[in-house]
């Protein structure tokens, strides 16, 4: 009887010491929620900052599909990789966030799950908010010089965006330098160049015999050779 009484004392402070470890953790947020399995969802800080886990819901929209996506907050900033979804579970976007702006690759899917876009982008700290910038020369990819500016966006493109089509050929491609679309000739991506690199016709190694030979007789020697079978000599 003892024993017992002490079993259900035991589990009677351990209920209260997790619903104090629940009240403290909670009493930063001013409203958050509650997953199935009791992990904290959608907070907010008492400053009104979005903080921890988020789970998004959104409506279908003038005919565009609705989505959920679930990715970090800090301080009010998406931050780290969030995903999308469509209403049925599939996956659609994978984007990656630095500073509450996109930063690095994001990557787009069709509801068929096929990849449709990549993007690559630059995000900007907003404690630092000037960043170094190339000057190009006029109608060419040529840097001149470089100058620092105020950087007024979260993020830019900057690097390489592909559109794909069915079995994951490249249609189009772009490459960006901090917001600046490149012109053709300085934007193949290195694959494609090495690809006609690989298509080119390998130069023929010519043996020491070859080289002798050619070093011996001339060009016009080598025709009469053909020509009468003589060799001069």
């Amino acid at each position: 009887m003892e024993n017992r009484f002490l079993k259900i004392r035991q589990l009677s402070l351990t209920g209260m010491a997790l619903l104090l470890f629940v009240m403290n953790g909670s009493a930063q947020y001013k409203d958050y929620s509650l997953s199935p399995k009791g992990d904290t969802l959608n907070a907010t800080d008492n400053k009104g900052l979005k903080q921890g886990k988020w789970v998004i819901s959104v409506g279908e929209v003038r005919g565009e599909p609705g989505y959920e996506e679930e990715g970090l907050y800090t301080d009010g900033k998406k931050t780290g990789t969030w995903r999308r979804y469509s209403t049925t579970g599939d996956i659609v976007a994978v984007e990656n966030y630095r500073f509450g702006g996109k930063d690095g690759l994001q990557e787009y899917f069709s509801f068929l799950g096929d990849l449709q876009r990549q993007e690559e982008w630059r995000g900007y700290n907003p404690n630092a908010p000037f960043d170094t910038i190339p000057v190009y020369g006029t109608g060419s990819n040529e840097i001149l010089s470089y100058k620092i500016v105020r950087a007024q966006q979260y993020s830019v493109p900057h690097g390489e965006w592909k559109y794909y089509e069915g079995g994951g050929r490249v249609a189009k491609y772009e490459k960006y330098d901090r917001g600046l679309l490149l012109k053709d000739e300085d934007k193949k991506p290195a694959a494609v160049v090495t690809k006609i690199q690989e298509e080119k016709p390998k130069e023929k190694v010519k043996t020491k015999e070859i080289l002798e030979y050619e070093k011996k007789y001339s060009k016009n020697k080598r025709k009469k050779l053909e020509r009468d079978g003589k060799t001069g000599l």
